[in-house]
């Protein structure tokens, strides 16, 4: 049920001197009767109490204080997240003119801070939480139930607002799991790709050996290996023409130093992000704590807090491994953007073409294009905004089969050009440009401007457009993600029996993947249910279409076998 919906009990839990405070809320958001004010102590026992009734809790964000609720064995099944719906409220066209957006920052604008349990001393779960705050939860949720409640068009902002709440839960769910991780595989993997494990700071055997060879075959005894300004000092001294030294240019480079480079930058990036320093920072009695932060890119897709969470290489996810008795069950979305294409544009010809499973083998027996590395490469061009090169010679053929996909986000790009906003299908808007921006844009078009001014405005326009092109799609594919993991969520907690460790859980996410860690006889279900939940959520985003979004699963011991 989404926020403000009168079938759910809304109680708002808040600080107070004495602990916590309890308040029940009626549909418009004003509380009603007396507020029970409960020690932190006896917080998830009345908690529990509650859940039995299936409440909506409305708090300032599940970071401060669903981790001790999950620790004392509680989990909660609906909540609504101020900070998060907030943020939303406050920058959605749907809602420009509303008291909350227009009302000067305050502290419902600040940005929350990423709590990291493990990370320090603490003497008690709860601390986080029983620092006093200038918040008045009731207040700011009664503003967002009116703020929805006003708009033109609050069926797809409510599913927004449900669906952010419901992905903050399962982020903090997520971290309180834990991937299951083999520490000693893991120490094993580096050591076969690195060498042993060096003393000091020194770099491992293997990267120093690749060091030693790129420096005598550049000629450069001196050379840092780690150094991009000096890689580039040195690659230029061997008369080689280099702007940058990253792979995909020095791969178009005949050298015998390029091989031994490129290797270097890969090994040196795995001992850098995932080496023996992150392996013990961050894996905690077999688990992997994730640090997700839910809205943490403006497009809505969630972002990480240190350990790297939404990028874990190839190298190390034979390092994930099931617990006995139960599996990984890995799920990745397939052509998920493509498909929210498909369904933002209802373009008929598009959606059928993806209707066989191989969205790109689809566009094919269209014939938009020949080969599926074209139909691939013009799609992304278009949502991406790339103009040159065979995407910008493949476009005109996929704008004519396909003119409704390709004017949505042509239009896109036209409005982000222009300094206007954008917004995702459930409703969360693109950022303005600033008055920076919008100066030198105006400043192009008098009649003193420079050509180089003039040809400046219009590179800045064009970026601007290519950003609001892909906001739409990126936007509303994160979107449909959280619903995907909202339903999943439920789902799994109805296969399972027992407390929180013996059913099936998410531990891991990235973006359009998901992986559960189940018990091995009820991994064929979770399977089902992963199948089942990503359906439901593209009939929340697209009801009525046929625009179908099939997702591959695999039932895995080990991370890496799963691709």
């Amino acid at each position: 049920a989404p926020v403000g919906h009168n079938e759910a009990v809304h109680l708002a839990l808040d600080s107070h001197p004495d602990g916590a405070r309890i308040a029940t809320l009626d549909a418009a958001g004003h509380s009603y009767g007396d507020d029970l004010v409960v020690s932190l102590h006896d917080l998830p026992a009345e908690v529990a109490r509650r859940e039995r009734h299936r409440p909506r809790w409305v708090w300032e964000s599940a970071t401060r204080w669903y981790p001790a609720l999950l620790a004392a064995g509680v989990r909660v099944e609906r909540s609504v997240e101020l900070r998060l719906c907030h943020v939303i409220l406050r920058n959605s066209a749907l809602t420009a003119g509303s008291a909350l957006a227009t009302a000067r920052p305050g502290p419902w604008d600040a940005t929350p801070g990423v709590v990291v349990p493990g990370r320090e001393e603490q003497a008690g779960l709860f601390d986080v939480v029983s620092q006093p705050r200038p918040l008045d939860v009731c207040a700011e949720f009664a503003s967002q139930v009116a703020t929805v409640q006003a708009c033109d068009s609050p069926g797809p902002l409510r599913l927004l607002l449900a669906a952010e709440s419901a992905g903050a839960l399962v982020a903090v769910e997520i971290q309180h799991a834990g991937l299951p991780w083999d520490a000693a595989l893991h120490d094993r993997l580096l050591t076969d790709r690195l060498g042993p494990r060096p003393l000091g700071g020194e770099r491992p055997a293997k990267l120093e050996a690749l060091a030693v060879t790129i420096r005598e075959t550049l000629g450069a005894p001196d050379l840092n290996p780690d150094s991009p300004a000096d890689v580039l000092k040195a690659l230029r001294r061997a008369e080689l023409t280099v702007t940058t030294t990253r792979s995909r240019e020095l791969e178009h480079i005949d050298h015998p130093v390029i091989a031994p480079l490129l290797t270097y930058k890969k090994l040196s990036r795995l001992h850098a992000a995932n080496g023996w320093q992150w392996l013990e920072a961050w894996i905690r009695d077999g688990r992997f704590h994730p640090v997700y932060v839910p809205g943490g890119v403006v497009t809505g897709r969630w972002a990480a807090s240190g350990g790297g969470a939404l990028q874990l290489p190839k190298e190390i996810r034979g390092a994930v491994v099931a617990d006995p008795g139960w599996k990984l069950v890995v799920a990745d979305a397939a052509q998920l953007e493509p498909r929210i294409l498909a369904g933002m544009s209802g373009d008929r010809r598009m959606t059928e073409a993806g209707q066989d499973g191989d969205l790109y083998e689809g566009i094919v027996a269209a014939g938009a294009v020949s080969t599926r590395a074209e139909a691939k490469l013009a799609l992304l061009g278009a949502m991406y905004g790339a103009r040159s090169g065979d995407s910008g010679r493949l476009l005109p053929r996929l704008t004519t089969a396909f003119p409704d996909a390709i004017a949505l986000v042509e239009a896109a790009a036209r409005a982000g050009e222009r300094g206007e906003v954008v917004s995702t299908r459930l409703g969360r808007s693109s950022p303005a440009p600033g008055e920076e921006w919008r100066d030198r844009q105006r400043t192009s078009f008098g009649p003193d401007a420079t050509k180089g001014e003039r040809a400046s405005a219009a590179a800045e326009s064009r970026s601007w457009g290519r950003f609001t092109r892909n906001f739409i799609i990126q936007g509303t594919g994160a979107e449909w993600a959280l619903c995907w993991m909202a339903g999943l969520r439920n789902l799994l907690w109805a296969l399972g029996q027992g407390g929180l460790a013996e059913r099936p859980q998410l531990v891991f996410f990235l973006h359009d993947e998901l992986v559960v860690h189940a018990p091995a006889h009820l991994a064929e279900e979770v399977a089902v249910a992963m199948r089942q939940a990503a359906h439901d959520a593209g009939q929340m985003l697209f009801s009525g279409s046929v625009i179908d979004f099939p997702i591959t699963v695999a039932i895995v011991d080990s991370y890496a076998e799963a691709k």
